[in-house]
């Protein structure tokens, strides 16, 4: 026996609320029709500050709220109100999966966004996350997640600097949904992010330079890329997407590349050495990739610390420290630091400025190198 209200044209719309951060209550409804279910925001608040005023005004808000229920209830049984899948009810982490897709050409950056991917799924327990589940709570949490769980390969808790990435993204991904109007309002906006610490920037000296350029690399391309990192620094996003109509002038009067940077999508001139060009080789198609056939992949990356080891070189070196390497060799050398920062397209000069610690440390190191006299 069927109970009361059972069948097809059941429906069922429930008033609830969601503890903010602050510890106010955001209050939305629950829809369910005919086998589906739908949440809709409703952008009222109650308030969880004392006093009489606020009382009243959070009664006069539950009043509206359930009101709304009730029309919700009246026009689905009428047929005036259509249920459909709210964008606030998809999938947050298939959202967050496509953004880390479209990067996947991108060196580093396609990494840091997968394994954001990977702790948001390890911190959800396998479980779907929808958009209307991101609240201050869930990001509150998350955070605290990062900072507590072990889970980096080491077992070990992840470091600062880590913390501080992989946040980044998840905020990144909420300012995109929030501008495409898969949410109303953007939770991240209200939680404070993690500080970012002094990270250590691995470089190469000018004698580890000469070591990998005459010791052979498995991907051939893949050398003549990094060293051409080393020359002009720059970075591995602009280095792939890289054409022969980017790269102007002549031997009389300066090679120079006219690109687009990816990262900040400003448009650059710059001057590189003869070295630089003539590491290229003969020139190709206008609309032909320089660098192309090289990719970012695990294999790419087995095959550059290879590289370094035969090089004598032991430390963790990525491709990104091919910039890191130029801009040290050009402070190194007495470029002024409003140059440098030019030249590596950086936006502020407090970018520029960490690589002025690092060439200071390297002036200290050999200071400490001089014998001391006997007086």
């Amino acid at each position: 026996m069927k109970k009361k209200n059972e069948g097809v044209g059941k429906s069922i719309v429930k008033l609830k609320k969601r503890l903010l951060s602050n510890g106010n209550y955001s209050l939305y409804l629950e829809c369910y029709w005919k086998g589906e279910r739908n949440y809709e925001t409703l952008n009222l608040y109650i308030s969880s500050e004392p006093g009489r005023t606020t009382v009243e005004q959070n009664k006069s808000t539950l009043l509206l709220a359930d009101q709304i229920r009730a029309q919700r209830v009246v026009d689905l049984q009428s047929g005036k109100y259509k249920l459909q899948q709210t964008k606030e009810s998809g999938s947050f982490i298939e959202y967050f999966e496509a953004m880390t897709k479209a990067r996947l050409g991108s060196y580093g950056n396609w990494g840091n966004w997968k394994g954001t991917l990977n702790h948001i799924r390890t911190f959800a327990k396998g479980k779907d996350v929808r958009f209307m589940d991101v609240d201050e709570q869930w990001l509150v949490a998350f955070k605290n997640f990062l900072l507590t769980e072990k889970l980096t390969s080491a077992k070990t808790k992840l470091s600062q600097n880590s913390c501080y990435s992989y946040y980044n993204k998840v905020k990144a991904c909420l300012r995109l949904a929030y501008e495409e109007k898969y949410i109303n309002e953007n939770p991240a906006a209200r939680v404070r992010g993690f500080k970012q610490g002094e990270s250590k920037r691995e470089f190469l000296t000018w004698e580890e330079i000469q070591a990998i350029s005459k010791t052979s690399c498995r991907i051939r391309l893949l050398k003549e890329a990094f060293l051409f990192s080393v020359l002009t620094g720059l970075r591995w996003s602009d280095i792939m997407k890289l054409t022969w109509a980017e790269i102007r002038g002549n031997e009389v009067d300066g090679w120079f590349l006219q690109y687009k940077q990816q990262k900040t999508q400003t448009h650059e001139i710059l001057p590189i050495t003869k070295q630089a060009r003539l590491l290229l080789g003969q020139k190709g198609d206008l609309s032909e990739r320089v660098f192309q056939g090289v990719k970012y992949s695990a294999y790419t990356n087995v095959a550059l610390n290879q590289w370094m080891m035969s090089s004598g070189i032991y430390r963790n070196i990525t491709f990104h420290c091919a910039r890191h390497t130029h801009a040290t060799l050009l402070l190194s050398s007495g470029v002024d630091i409003y140059t440098v920062s030019k030249l590596l397209g950086h936006k502020h000069i407090q970018t520029t400025e960490i690589y002025t610690k690092v060439t200071n440390m390297k002036k200290n190191e050999a200071i400490a190198k001089i014998p001391i006299l006997e007086l």
